[in-house]
């Protein structure tokens, strides 16, 4: 089977209910990344940061995968398809896609902040402040802030490197180190970038496809499929 790769942003779970930050004027759910997204956001305000992660939980609990989550799915028929994203909602693993790499964290679990390695799954419970991990630590969201180190890269950019075709889906490709991922990958891959603002952006060898999630991937869906046994 051909190799598949997906990088998939935040206009992916737009379609599902979940809002961006690009598109509210530079605000996630009316707070400045620098309020709840930065390690010194955390230091400073920790009571905040862990109320507006419980919120966005409670957010997930309400939204679904959408059709886009679905089609991704299905590509597995016909592809081996490894999804690379930087969204840290769990609406692909409910889709029912299988190799996932979550570049940003996870919104369903939560981490030691003394030991990275400690990671504890929540699903969509309220964390609170007093909450410890084993070695008596309190708890933080298991999201990568802004300013801190991406662990999953190394891992994501070996797989881009294997791609037959890169599809990237949703992203503004504004984001580093993530949006180093489209440069990358062997001179025969197939590239895509479904977004609103695809024409934004001036990329090489990428076909560029303006247009949502949804209606991007219905587009080329069938000549996705059709690559997939030449």
């Amino acid at each position: 089977m051909k190799h598949l790769v997906v990088l998939s942003g935040a206009g992916m779970s737009a379609e599902s209910g979940i809002r961006t930050f690009r598109d509210n004027g530079g605000l996630w759910e009316e707070h400045s990344i620098y309020e709840v997204a930065t390690p010194d956001a955390w230091q400073q305000n920790p009571e905040l940061v862990m109320r507006f992660y419980n919120e966005r939980r409670l957010q997930l609990a309400e939204v679904s995968p959408n059709k886009a989550h679905l089609m991704l799915k299905e590509l597995e028929k016909h592809y081996t398809v490894s999804i690379i994203t930087q969204n840290v909602d769990n609406l692909h693993e409910r889709a029912g896609s299988t190799h996932i790499i979550h570049l940003h964290g996870e919104l369903t679990k939560v981490r030691s902040s003394l030991n990275s390695s400690l990671i504890y799954d929540v699903g969509t419970r309220a964390v609170q402040l007093g909450e410890h991990c084993e070695l008596g630590s309190q708890l933080r969201p298991h999201i990568v802030w802004f300013g801190e180190e991406v662990p999953e890269m190394l891992r994501a950019e070996k797989e881009v490197e294997k791609a037959d075709v890169l599809l990237i889906i949703g992203t503004s490709l504004q984001v580093y180190p993530a949006a180093g991922l489209a440069m990358h990958g062997k001179a025969s891959c197939l590239k895509y970038y479904i977004d609103p603002h695809a024409d934004d952006l001036a990329l090489r060898n990428v076909k560029a496809i303006k247009d949502t999630a949804v209606m991007g991937l219905e587009k080329i869906l069938d000549e996705l499929i059709a690559y997939s046994t030449t």
